[in-house]
């Protein structure tokens, strides 16, 4: 799929400020499943950028605008073409693994090592007594229980879930989409994952956040992700709908490696998706922040337009 995006972002000073020092992350990664095209970023007031790469791999441009100004605006035009997410030889490898296997892969050493970052709780996903909680009433299916005959008689035990990784990250999307109602006006950029439990409501941050938590309690690595979601084609076919910039899932499975999962939207992580950059949380994949000297008083308007293009 062909997709051409715009992100404006705006910033409305009451008073002049000056020494705007900033840094934006609104430039999508090329990998399998994407690949960007005629990217270009404007400065008003006029601006030199310069680029690199974060910790994570995802592209920084940086600028400063020392003299004072009232507004500033960032502009980022760009056309992406994506592909689905799996295709037919990689979906196999789901079913190539056993549960027990896949799991033990998680907790060994080298997997620990090598994932630690995305392990370890952050102060967006703390692992407290709610997420513990909310963990153990993911309905998995495949959960059983066995019983095992012992000299004095029958003694029930619980053993491991028989269902994989993947099919237990699928089952945790689906249970926090079910689970909490999308409102934009209960929660903001600060909300923790636990604090959403209490809420029950809450935004695509949020979701993200919980879920983060939740595989980080349960020994699986996973990373918070930036980006966009195409849905202008599903809303009868208006353009006045209120579009905006997306975050969902990435989660490692053995075998599978990194994968998509959108604990907000009922749909797969394919080529409806566009991916800006991914993080520990939210706060490492900001679009855009900065610091300034001067008015604490702004106004913040961000504008999103995605729309397919016809090959």
């Amino acid at each position: 799929m062909k997709l051409q995006i715009s992100h404006t972002t705006r910033y409305s000073y009451a008073d002049p400020i000056t020494d705007s020092v900033n840094e934006i992350r609104l430039t999508p990664c090329t990998n399998e499943r994407q690949a960007c095209y005629n990217h270009s970023i404007s400065i008003e007031p006029n601006a030199s950028l310069f680029t690199y790469e974060d910790g994570f791999g995802n592209r920084v441009h940086a600028f400063s605008v020392n003299a004072p100004h009232t507004k500033l605006t960032i502009r980022t035009n760009l056309t992406v073409v994506t592909t689905e997410s799996f295709n037919k030889e990689e979906s196999g490898h789901k079913q190539r693994l056993k549960p027990a296997e896949a799991w033990a892969r998680l907790t060994s050493d080298e997997s620990v090592d090598r994932f630690i970052e995305f392990l370890l709780p952050t102060a967006y996903t703390e692992i407290t007594p709610e997420i513990i909680a909310f963990m153990d009433q993911v309905p998995v299916v495949g959960a059983v229980r066995e019983t095992a005959i012992a000299a004095e008689g029958n003694v029930t035990v619980d053993v491991t879930p028989a269902v994989g990784v993947y099919e237990w990250l699928s089952a945790l999307s689906k249970y926090i989409r079910s689970s909490f109602i999308y409102d934009p006006s209960a929660t903001n950029v600060r909300t923790k994952a636990s604090e959403m439990i209490t809420n029950r409501r809450g935004v695509c941050q949020d979701f993200a956040h919980l879920m983060l938590a939740v595989c980080r309690a349960r020994g699986v690595p996973a990373r918070y992700v930036s980006g966009y979601h195409f849905v202008g084609d599903l809303q009868g076919g208006s353009a006045d709908f209120e579009q905006a910039s997306h975050a969902w899932v990435e989660a490692y499975v053995p075998k599978l490696g990194w994968c998509g999962f959108d604990p907000t939207n009922e749909s797969p992580i394919g080529e409806r998706y566009v991916k800006l950059g991914h993080g520990r949380d939210y706060k490492d994949i900001v679009p855009v922040k900065g610091i300034y000297q001067g008015t604490g008083k702004q106004r913040l308007q961000v504008t999103v337009d995605v729309r397919r293009v016809d090959e």
